[in-house]
Formats: structure tokens, sequence, C-alpha cells
């Protein structure tokens, strides 16, 4: 989950910041099933060790 957290972030990497991190967010809330994002959310409450900056931040906003 976290590889693909991160794929997701290095797409959007090239954006400027505040547009990355909602693409991300996006993505995550239209492309993976609640349990997944239930699964990302609670690692990022554990440190979130391993996550792309733009991924951690987008799973803060899924919160």
């Amino acid at each position: 989950m976290v590889h693909m957290a991160n794929q997701i972030a290095l797409f959007f990497a090239s954006y400027p910041k505040d547009e990355a991190v909602a693409g991300v967010t996006d993505h995550l809330q239209q492309f993976w099933e609640p349990r997944m994002r239930k699964q990302i959310i609670d690692y990022v409450a554990h440190g979130g060790g391993g996550l792309h900056e733009l991924a951690l931040q987008a799973v803060k906003h899924l919160q």
C-alpha cells in the first residue's frame, strides 16, 4: 500500500504542491476502496514511515 501511495505521489510531484496534494487525495478517494483508505490512515496514525511527503499529506486530508 505504501508503494502504491508513493507511486501516485510521484505522478503528482511535478504539480504545484497544493494541486499535488489535492490530486493524490482525490485519487485515494476515487480509486481506493474504503478498507484500503482505512489501512493507510491507520498506517499514518502510527507514523507513516516510508510514505512520500505528498502521500502523507494527502492521507491526512482523508481523515
